[in-house]
């Protein structure tokens, strides 16, 4: 994706079990599995660093409450434009 991310996901890397469930249901597959192995002696996921949508689809299909987490990236306010008659409107 071209687009700037609008999200960012992090993991616990010890509280994955790296059962991949996350990766496979990543619309822009932004999440892959690693290649050190944690605790449970599985390869934990790990976010790319990019293209992520914020859409929460990883978080609600791992089955190990806290190992992810997702945060939306704020949008930047769009900037208002002066209108006749001295208003203004947001711009499009």
């Amino acid at each position: 994706m071209a687009n700037q991310a609008r999200g960012k996901v992090t993991i616990d890397v010890e509280e994955c079990k790296g059962c991949g469930l996350c990766v496979e249901s990543c619309p822009p597959k932004c999440l892959e599995l690693g290649h050190e192995l944690n605790a449970y002696g599985a390869h934990p996921a790990h976010y790319t660093g990019h293209d992520c949508t914020g859409c929460g689809i990883c978080f609600y299909c791992c089955p190990e409450p806290g190992a992810i987490t997702v945060y939306r990236v704020k949008p930047k306010p769009k900037a208002a434009v002066p209108v006749p008659g001295g208003e203004y409107a947001p711009a499009l």
